[in-house]
């Protein structure tokens, strides 16, 4: 009963973040106005227009976003067995990161539009390569720590290249890309908000429909063979579901840090079990209470300036991951006593 109860609570703090980000911001916005436009009545144009072209996009792509960045840390952590890997941590938003401002910067320097398409597609060949290099680093090491420092080294280093093509691009418009580099949920539209919808959804489907082998493969390798799961392809998928979901954060929003690691581990320790088949859904609500809370505060502690996101959500989910650390030193030290 305690997963369904949780898992309840985490939809209806989900549609209570997304309406206080759509009433709360730098302009105030009263409650009866935001149920007027709900209620296809008329009010002022400027105060539609915030709501409907402006908030609302932005706080249905931070909860899109924000559950795929969990849902993508979740099955990392899967893929790993350990609850600290994620995509930041790992490299591998970095490496998305990079793809995409190559990708803009050579399509915008010819006067070429630059599609969701193109982002999406970029953000994921840039997420695989980066898995690469995990995944061979991962053959190297002989500790997952060590795995994390190689992948926190991927990202630096991707992440320093990237500041190299922005700082010196001409262009006005790629110069702009320095706040999406940062981590931003800003400028949404709402054909943004349709394709990641979409990407968002499919992906998540293929993953929930893949719970049963996920559950066989979190009890090991061997447990799941016997149980007639095709490892190889399982891992193969983890990993191109885990990219993509990542690359559409990416793309959209840029790199946003600590939400695939903190979130999973909360909802789990918040649902009381690590079922994929209640994870799964609850990693994705997780996720996007999460962005939507950081969303909000970066938008409007320090109005009208506005902070990074990443910046808010690592406030938030450093600390959790310390917890982490520190749970699993007192678990292997009680083990080996």
């Amino acid at each position: 009963m305690r997963p369904a109860v949780v898992l309840s609570l985490l939809g209806i703090g989900t549609l209570v973040f997304l309406f206080f980000n759509i009433v709360f911001g730098s302009i105030s916005i009263s409650l009866q106005d935001v149920i007027r436009v709900f209620a296809g009545q008329q009010i002022d144009e400027t105060t539609e227009n915030i709501i409907m072209e402006i908030r609302l996009p932005r706080a249905v792509a931070a909860m899109i976003l924000g559950g795929a960045l969990a849902l993508s840390g979740y099955l990392l952590q899967t893929f790993f067995h350990n609850p600290i890997a994620g995509p930041f941590v790992l490299g591998i938003s970095s490496g998305s990161k990079l793809a995409v401002a190559l990708a803009m910067v050579f399509f915008l320097d010819r006067s070429i539009r630059v599609t969701s398409a193109t982002l999406i597609i970029a953000a994921f060949l840039g997420a695989v390569v980066s898995m690469q290099f995990v995944l061979v680093m991962s053959k190297k090491v002989d500790t997952m720590s060590m795995l994390v420092v190689c992948g926190v080294m991927i990202g630096y280093i991707c992440s320093a290249i990237t500041d190299f093509v922005v700082t010196f691009a001409s262009d006005a418009d790629i110069v702009n890309l320095h706040n999406w580099s940062k981590g931003s949920f800003s400028g949404m539209a709402w054909e943004h908000v349709i394709v990641m919808s979409v990407v968002v959804t499919v992906t998540m489907m293929i993953v929930f429909c893949l719970s049963k082998p996920i559950g066989a493969y979190q009890l090991g390798e061997n447990y799941a063979g016997n149980m007639g799961v095709n490892i190889r392809a399982l891992r193969i998928l983890l990993i191109l579901l885990s990219s993509i979901l990542s690359a559409c954060v990416v793309a959209y929003a840029g790199p946003v840090s600590f939400v695939g690691i903190a979130v999973p581990h909360l909802v789990k320790y918040l649902m009381g079990t690590n079922k994929p088949i209640w994870m799964i859904p609850a990693s994705f609500l997780g996720g996007s209470i999460f962005c939507l809370f950081c969303d909000l505060i970066a938008r409007t502690v320090f109005a009208p300036t506005e902070l990074s996101i990443s910046s808010v959500t690592a406030v938030f989910g450093a600390p959790v991951v310390l917890w982490i650390m520190v749970d699993r030193r007192k678990e292997n030290g009680c083990g080996t006593k």
